[in-house]
C-alpha cells in the first residue's frame, strides 16, 4: 500500500547543517569493456568489495579512479541508479572486484534505487566494503556509517573524501580518533585529485587479509530486530545520538557554511531571477550548439565530399560499386557523422552544468511548474537525462517513490528531445530557416532549435497533466532534494563524459546506421534506381497514409528505418537522393539544397512536428515496457504518441500550406 503526503517542497542545503533526505536521479553509463552489471548470485573467483556511501559523496569518482572506468559522475544526488562492477588491482597484484552501489541515506529503502543497496548488503555477496564520506557533510554521513557498520559484519574501511574542500572551509578532523571510535581504518582522500588512493588500496588489502567477518556492534545488541514503528524510531534516534557523540570527539573544528553558494543561490533560486537565469542558460546552450559547431561540421562535410568525389572519379571501379561506396556508405555515414560536433557541444555544456551544481537547482525551479500539472519535481531529472537518451532516463525512474508518478513519467519521457533527433532537426532547420541575427547576437536557427525543445518539454508536461487528471489520480509526494555546493567542474570528468558520448555516437554510426544504410542502398538501387526500385514500391505503399501530412514516397521510405534509430533518417534521405541524382549527395549542404528544391516549407515544418511526437525508437519502447510492467500501458504509450504526431503534423501542414 502506498502512503503519500500532500505536496510540500523541502530543500536540503548542503552548505548548512541539515537532516538527511532522499533525492533524485539521472542516467548512468559505463565503459562496457571494463564495467559489468553486478550479479550478487555470481560465483566469486576473487574478493568482491562494495563501495557504499551517501549520494554526492564522490563515490563514483572514486570507483572510476580505482578501476580506470567511466561511470557517470555529476554534482547532484542519485546519479548512480544501478550497481556496476569492475576489476581492481590491489597493491600486491591481486585481482579484486569493486562494486559501485547506489548512494543512500539509510538502509531502510524509501525508493527502488535505495532498496538496491539494502538488498546487496544483505545478500552475502561481498568480502569487504569501502564506506565513502563527504567530509563537508560529516554530520549526516557519520549517522549513515554507524547504521551500515552496525548492520553488517563485513571488514570495512572509511574513505573520508573531499578533505581539501573541507579544509578550505575550516573543518579539522582527528581521523585516528574516528578510526578508534568506529573500529575500522579511516583514510582521508580527494578522489578527483587521486590524493590518498594508494594508501586506500594498501589499507584495503591489509583489512581484507587481517580481519574476519564479525559484527561491528557500535550499538548495544538488541534482543530482536526492530519491527514496530516505535522500535524503528528508537533505533534511528540511537544512531543520531551516537553520531553526535562521535562528532564531538573527532571533529576538532566544525568549519563554516559555504557562503559563496548561498550568495549565488539568492539569485539562482529566486522565483523570478532564477527562472530568467534558467531560460538564459538554455538559450545560450542552443546558440553555442549551432554557432560553435559550424566550423568543425564544415570540416567533416568537406572531408566526406572529397571522399565521395574521389570514389566517383575512379574509372576502374564498376558503376554499381562506385554508387555503393559514394551514394551508400559515404553519403549515409557522412550525413550522420557531420552532427557529432553539435552533439559533443550540447553534452559538454550539460556535463559542465551538472558538475557545477546547477542541475539540482533546475529541479527546484521547475518543481513549482511541474506541480501545476500534477507531476513530481523529482521527475525532472529522468526527463533531463532523456535529452541525451530516453532509455537511461526511463531506467532512472526507480528513484521516484510513487508507482503512479513513475508510470506518468515513463509515458511522457519519449516527448523529450533526445540527441538522436538533433541530426534531423538540424538538417531541416538548415534547409528552411535562414540563420539571420535576431537580437543581441542571437540567431534565428538557434531560436528555432530552442523552440523545438520547448515544444517537446511543454507537450510532455501537458500530457502529464492529462494522465494525472484523468487516469492516474493521486496526491503528489513532497519534493525532498539536496542542493550540492557549487564547485568548478572537473576537466577530466567532463572530457571523459564527452569521450564516452563521442564513442557511443561513432559506434552507433559504424554499426546500426552503417548497416541500415547498406540495406537502404540496395532497396533504392534495385531492380533499377528511382521509381523502379524496391524502396519506391515500399514508399508508394506507405504514401496514401502519409500524403495528408505532405510527405511523398521518399519521406515515407526514410521514416521506416527510423524505428531502429531516429538519426538514420538523414542517412536514408542522403542515400535516396544520392542514388536518384547524377551528382552524389556527399555532404549535408548538397542534401539541404535538394530538400529545398523538392519539398515545400509546409512539408519541412510538418516533418519537424512529426518528429517531436512520434515514438520512433524501439529501444525506448522496450525500456518503457520493462518499467511500466504492463502491456496495456505500453500499447497506450505507442498509440497516443502516434496519434499526437499524426494529428499535429496534419494540422501543421494544412496551416503552413
Amino acid at each position: 500500500m502506498e502512503v503519500e503526503t500532500p505536496s510540500k517542497k523541502t530543500i536540503v542545503d548542503t552548505h548548512s547543517k541539515s537532516k538527511a533526505t532522499n533525492s533524485g536521479p539521472a542516467d548512468c553509463h559505463a565503459d562496457g569493456k571494463k564495467v559489468r552489471k553486478f550479479d550478487p548470485n555470481a560465483v566469486r573467483e576473487r574478493p568482491r568489495i562494495a563501495l557504499v556511501g551517501t549520494p554526492n559523496s564522490g563515490k563514483t569518482a572514486l570507483f572510476n579512479l580505482l578501476t580506470h572506468s567511466n561511470q557517470r559522475v555529476a554534482n547532484y544526488a542519485g546519479v548512480t541508479v544501478d550497481s556496476a562492477e569492475s576489476d581492481l588491482r590491489l597493491e600486491s597484484g591481486t585481482e579484486a572486484s569493486l562494486v559501485d552501489l547506489p548512494g543512500a541515506y539509510s538502509l531502510r529503502p524509501y525508493t527502488d534505487d535505495e532498496s538496491v543497496l539494502a538488498d546487496a548488503l544483505q545478500s552475502n555477496a561481498f568480502d569487504g566494503m569501502i564506506l565513502v564520506v563527504d567530509s563537508t557533510q560529516s554530520e549526516r554521513a557519520i549517522r549513515f556509517l554507524i547504521e551500515v557498520l552496525d548492520s553488517t559484519d563485513l571488514p570495512a574501511i572509511v574513505a573520508f573524501n573531499m578533505v581539501d574542500l573541507a579544509k578550505s572551509r575550516g573543518f579539522d578532523f582527528d581521523f585516528q580518533k574516528l578510526s578508534q571510535l568506529l573500529g575500522v581504518p579511516v583514510i582521508p582522500t580527494v578522489a578527483v585529485k587521486r590524493s590518498g588512493l594508494s594508501g586506500l588500496i594498501k589499507t584495503l588489502e591489509e583489512t581484507l587479509g587481517n580481519q574476519k567477518r564479525k559484527k561491528h556492534a557500535l550499538l548495544p545488541k538488541a534482543d530482536s530486530t526492530p519491527t514496530t514503528r516505535q522500535e524503528v524510531a528508537a533505533q534511528i534516534l540511537s544512531f543520531y545520538k551516537l553520531a553526535d557523540e562521535y562528532l564531538k570527539q573527532f571533529m576538532c573544528k566544525p568549519g563554516t557554511p559555504d557562503y559563496q553558494s548561498q550568495k549565488i543561490d539568492k539569485y539562482v533560486l529566486h522565483p523570478v531571477w532564477g527562472a530568467l537565469i534558467l531560460i538564459a542558460v538554455l538559450g545560450i546552450t542552443f546558440q553555442l550548439m549551432f554557432n560553435l559547431a559550424q566550423v568543425p561540421m564544415d570540416w567533416i562535410d568537406v572531408a566526406f565530399k572529397w571522399m565521395g568525389d574521389s570514389v566517383n572519379q575512379m574509372q576502374s571501379l564498376p558503376v554499381a560499386l562506385k554508387s555503393f561506396l559514394a551514394d551508400g556508405i559515404i553519403a549515409g555515414v557522412g550525413g550522420t557523422l557531420v552532427f557529432l560536433p553539435q552533439i559533443l557541444i550540447l553534452f559538454g555544456l550539460i556535463l559542465f552544468l551538472e558538475d557545477f551544481g546547477f542541475m539540482a537547482r533546475a529541479v527546484f525551479l521547475l518543481d513549482h511548474w511541474m506541480g501545476k500539472v500534477g507531476l513530481h519535481g523529482r521527475a525532472f531529472l529522468p526527463l533531463l537525462s532523456s535529452y541525451a537518451c530516453a532509455v537511461p532516463g526511463i531506467m532512472s525512474l526507480r528513484t521516484i517513490e510513487s508507482r503512479r508518478d513513475r508510470i506518468v513519467t515513463a509515458l511522457i519521457i519519449p516527448l523529450t528531445t533526445c540527441s538522436a533527433r538533433i541530426p534531423v532537426y538540424t538538417l531541416l532547420i538548415s534547409a528552411f530557416v535562414p540563420n539571420n541575427p535576431v537580437i543581441f547576437g542571437v540567431r534565428l536557427q538557434g531560436l528555432v532549435m530552442l523552440g523545438l525543445y520547448l515544444v517537446g518539454t511543454l507537450s510532455a508536461l501537458a500530457m502529464g497533466a492529462v494522465f494525472k487528471t484523468f487516469f492516474l489520480r493521486g496526491p503528489r509526494p513532497p519534493l525532498l532534494i539536496e542542493l550540492p555546493s557549487y564547485k568548478l567542474p572537473s576537466v577530466v570528468s567532463v572530457v571523459k563524459g564527452l569521450v564516452y558520448r563521442g564513442k557511443l555516437f561513432i559506434r552507433r554510426v559504424g554499426t546500426i546506421i552503417l548497416s541500415l544504410t547498406v540495406v537502404i542502398w540496395v532497396l533504392v538501387s534495385y531492380p533499377s534506381p528511382g521509381e523502379g526500385s524496391y524502396a519506391a514500391k515500399l514508399g508508394h505503399f506507405i504514401e496514401p497514409a502519409i500524403k495528408p501530412l505532405g510527405f511523398d514516397w521518399k519521406v515515407g521510405m526514410a521514416l521506416v528505418p527510423t524505428f531502429a534509430a531516429r538519426e538514420v533518417m538523414v542517412a536514408t534521405l542522403a542515400t535516396v537522393y544520392a542514388v536518384g541524382d547524377d551528382a552524389a549527395v556527399s555532404n549535408t549542404d548538397k542534401l539541404s539544397e535538394m530538400i529545398q528544391k523538392e519539398w515545400s516549407l509546409a512539408t519541412g515544418l510538418s516533418l519537424l512536428v512529426f518528429f517531436i511526437f512520434a515514438p520512433m525508437c524501439i529501444s525506448t519502447i522496450a525500456a518503457a515496457k520493462r518499467q511500466l510492467q504492463s502491456n496495456g500501458w505500453t500499447v497506450t504509450l505507442v498509440l497516443y504518441l502516434f496519434a499526437m504526431a499524426y494529428l499535429a503534423s496534419f494540422i501543421t501542414y494544412r496551416l503552413a500550406s
